[in-house]
C-alpha cells in the first residue's frame, strides 16, 4: 500500500526525512522543516569536506587562524547551525517511521519499512565508503530498527522518554564540558590525556593525502569512516533514538503538523530564543578570547549541550510563519521535498571541489569564509533546482531510486500532462 493512499495525515511528512508525496496531500510547514534541516547540515558540514576529520571539534588544529572573519565565520556556524539542524533532521525521520510503518499490527506496513530502512543502508555504505566518511543515514538505518518497535508507543510516552534521555545526555555532555576547562586540575588532566591526541604535524599530513590524489584521499575517508561510524552505531545511536522517538511523539501529538495551540508555540520560542541569544554571547566571548583561554569557564559549552530548545524554537518559527501564508519560505519547500537527493548531492558537489580526482582538489585550501561562500551557492543552486526539478517530476530522482527498490517494481516519476 502506498504512502498516498494512507489519507493526508499520513502522507504529509513523506517516507522519510526525505521523500515524497503528492503536493496537495502535504504540509508546507513539514516540507520547509525538511528544507531548512538539508540545507542547514551543510553550514555544519563543509567544514568536514573540507578539512581532516580532527579540525572539525578542535579550533586549534585549524590550518586557519580562527581569528577576524573566521572567528566570525566558525562563530555563526556554531551559534546558528551546529547541532540544530542534525537535530531537527533526527526527529522528522523518527516522524517517518510512523507514517512509512504505521501501527505495530499492520505487518505489510512493517515490512515496507524494513525494506526502506535495508536499502537505506545499501545506500549510506556506498554513500560513507566511496564518497564521504561523515554519512549520517547509516545512523539513521540502525536507529529505525529500534525506534520502529515503539511507533505504537502514544504521543505522550514518546515525548517524554524521548525528551527525558536527550536531556540527560545533554546533561552528561555539560558535565564532561565543564570539568574539561572548570574541573579540579587531576580531573582535567585526565580528561585531556583520554581522547585522542592529535598535531598540526597529523592535520598537515591529512591534508596532503587528501591533495595527492584518489587513492590517498580514499585512505584517509576510509580512516575516518571507520573512526566514526564505530563512534556512531556504538553511542551516538542512543542519543538519535530518543530524538527519533521526540519527532514522533511530536507528531502523533499535532506539534509538527502546526496542530498544536499558537500559545505553546510561542512559548517554546520564547525559551529556545533565550537559549539562542545566552549562546551567542557566550560563544562570542570565547571566539574572540586569544587561543587557548577560556573566559566562560565552560559555560557556553554546558549551554551548547542543549541544541534541542533551539531546535524546536525553529519549528515553532516555521509553523507560525506557514501558519499566516508567509511566502519567503516558499523556496524551501521544494529543496524539503526532494531533501533525499539534496542531501547526496551535496555530498557530490562537494567531494568533488575538495578531493576528487575529477575536480580542484581545494582540501585544505579554502578557509571559513571561503566555506560560508561555497554554501551559499550551494544552497541557491538546489533552491533552484529543486524546484525546476519538480515542476515535471513527481519526486527527486533518488527518492524514486529508493521507492523502486523499497516497492521492488518500476514506480512512475514523471506528472501526469
Amino acid at each position: 500500500m502506498s504512502m498516498e493512499d494512507q489519507g493526508n495525515d499520513r502522507a504529509v511528512v513523506g517516507d522519510a526525512v526525505l521523500a515524497p508525496v503528492e503536493a496537495d496531500a502535504r504540509i508546507i510547514s513539514l516540507d520547509v522543516m525538511r528544507g531548512l534541516a538539508v540545507l542547514g547540515i551543510l553550514a555544519v558540514n563543509v567544514a568536514s569536506f573540507g578539512l581532516p576529520f580532527m579540525v572539525y571539534g578542535d579550533a586549534d588544529l585549524s590550518p586557519f587562524p580562527v581569528t577576524g572573519a573566521n572567528a566570525v565565520a566558525r562563530w555563526a556556524v556554531d551559534v546558528f547551525f551546529h547541532q540544530k539542524f542534525i537535530t531537527l533532521f533526527s526527529m522528522l525521520f523518527g516522524a517517518s517511521i510512523f507514517l512509512v510503518g504505521g501501527e505495530r499490527d499492520d505487518a505489510a506496513r512493517g515490512r515496507l519499512l524494513r525494506r526502506r530502512l535495508f536499502w537505506l543502508a545499501v545506500m549510506a555504505l556506498i554513500h560513507g565508503l566511496a564518497f564521504w566518511y561523515g554519512d549520517v543515514l547509516l545512523l539513521y538505518a540502525w536507529s529505525g530498527l529500534f525506534v520502529m518497535l515503539m511507533r505504537s508507543f502514544s504521543a505522550r510516552l514518546l515525548i517524554g522518554i524521548g525528551l527525558a534521555v536527550t536531556l540527560a545526555l545533554g546533561a552528561m555532555q555539560a558535565g564532561a564540558a565543564w570539568l574539561m576547562v572548570a574541573g579540579p586540575p587531576v580531573v582535567v588532566d585526565a580528561m585531556s590525556e583520554g581522547g585522542p591526541q592529535y598535531s598540526l604535524d597529523a592535520v598537515n599530513a591529512a591534508i596532503a593525502a587528501y591533495r595527492s590524489g584518489w587513492a590517498g584521499a580514499m585512505g584517509q575517508n576510509l580512516t575516518a569512516w571507520l573512526f566514526l561510524q564505530g563512534a556512531s552505531l556504538s553511542m551516538f545511536v542512543f542519543s538519535t533514538v530518543a530524538l527519533m522517538m521526540t519527532g514522533m511523539g511530536l507528531f502523533k501529538a499535532g506539534f509538527l503538523s502546526g496542530r498544536a495551540p499558537t500559545r505553546l508555540y510561542l512559548a517554546v520560542i520564547a525559551v529556545g530564543g533565550a537559549v539562542l541569544a545566552l549562546l551567542g554571547v557566550l560563544e562570542w566571548a570565547e571566539f574572540m578570547a586569544p587561543r587557548g583561554s577560556h573566559p566562560t569557564r565552560g559555560l557556553s559549552e554546558v549551554v551548547a549541550s542543549f541544541p534541542i530548545f533551539i531546535t524546536l524554537a525553529y519549528v515553532s518559527l516555521i509553523v507560525l510563519i506557514t501558519r499566516h501564508g508567509a511566502s519567503w519560505l516558499a523556496p524551501l519547500r521544494p529543496v524539503g521535498q526532494m531533501a533525499f537527493t539534496n542531501y547526496l548531492t551535496q555530498t557530490l558537489i562537494m567531494t568533488s571541489l575538495f578531493y576528487m580526482p575529477w575536480g580542484p582538489r581545494l582540501f585544505g585550501q579554502v578557509d571559513y569564509v571561503g566555506m560560508w561562500g561555497l554554501v551559499a551557492a550551494v544552497w541557491a543552486v538546489q533552491m533552484v533546482w529543486s524546484s525546476l526539478w519538480l515542476a515535471a517530476f513527481r519526486m527527486g530522482p533518488l527518492e524514486w531510486v529508493w521507492r523502486c527498490l523499497t516497492y521492488g517494481r518500476w514506480t512512475p516519476i514523471r506528472k501526469a500532462g
